[in-house]
């Protein structure tokens, strides 16, 4: 279970990432499965060839965000519907990532320097203290995203996703905020990639087919149980939301179920998340919420 919380808390990478674009952009981009094997394909490349693995790490996030520019021009530039613009980048990713692998459809790290040799040295990976790293690593980075989204440019992109035609007649270039969200959002998937490929020990081209389902369920589960009244809560619940994700993903294999069966597993969570809001006891209270917001904009 300690291991499901620890790549819990760095797919919590990927899921901030996917919380930029399905949620402050209200933009569904499936680049995503594309670029999280390209970030864990030029991590593993350049890792192999003695490149330092903070500086590969590094290189794999710039990866991810030309790939995040491309989606972002054909879909502002090129007047291409979103949903497809990503599905055609993520499409040309995959010949990508195999020139990238040098036509390989697996490279191995097991004897390469990588950012958890140390902890796999020490013998703390798998316990409670590489646990406490991760969180604290995906903590800052969450502040980090927090502090972006209250500054103009991130109040800017808020704004685009909210009401683009508000903004827009504000001043404020939209197209230039999707093109900066979804490379923002690309590039953290691809160091969530660059990661969880020197963790496991190996980039594989199809590491990330079907990730966006994972990311998806870690922000609705996560939104649906901690919350999103305000960004701080909204990115907190993101990360509980990826590690509850990992740990019902380990429940289900302890179960019996076979790992082919996971991805079933990740589209009835989501269901669920979206489904049992609806259910809950609270739904019953909000025509009185609503009087009562009424009655009080009267009033006012």
């Amino acid at each position: 279970m300690v291991v499901a919380v620890e790549l819990g808390l760095i797919y919590a990478v990927m899921a901030l990432g996917v919380y930029l674009t399905f949620r402050i952009l209200d933009f569904p981009d499936l680049t995503v499965d594309g670029s999280f094997t390209t970030g864990g394909a030029t991590a593993a490349t350049l890792i192999i060839s003695g490149t330092p693995p903070l500086l590969a790490t590094a290189v794999a996030g710039v990866a991810g965000l030309l790939a995040g520019v491309v989606t972002g021009l054909l879909h502002t530039k090129g007047k291409i519907n979103g949903l497809l613009a990503g599905i055609l980048t993520q499409i040309g990713l995959y010949s990508i990532n195999l020139r990238i692998m040098g036509n390989k459809a697996n490279l191995p790290l097991l004897r390469e320097e990588t950012l958890f040799t140390p902890l796999r040295d020490s013998a703390l990976l798998g316990t409670l203290a590489a646990v406490g790293i991760f969180a604290v690593g995906a903590l800052v980075l969450k502040l980090i995203l927090d502090w972006f989204l209250h500054t103009d440019i991130g109040l800017a992109m808020q704004a685009t996703g909210d009401n683009e035609e508000m903004i827009r007649s504000l001043g404020v270039t939209t197209d230039g905020m999707k093109v900066l969200g979804l490379a923002l959002s690309n590039g953290l998937v691809a160091v969530c990639g660059a990661l969880i490929a020197q963790y496991q020990g190996f980039s594989d081209v199809g590491m990330g087919i079907g990730l966006i389902v994972a990311g998806l369920a870690s922000v609705i589960i996560g939104q649906a149980i901690v919350g999103q009244r305000v960004i701080f809560i909204a990115t907190l619940a993101v990360v509980v939301g990826s590690v509850l994700y990992r740990v019902v993903i380990q429940l289900a294999l302890q179960a019996g179920l076979e790992a082919n069966d996971m991805k079933l597993v990740s589209a009835v969570l989501v269901v669920f998340a979206l489904v049992l809001p609806q259910w809950s006891v609270l739904r019953r209270f909000r025509p009185a919420r609503r009087l009562r917001a009424v009655t009080s904009g009267a009033e006012a």
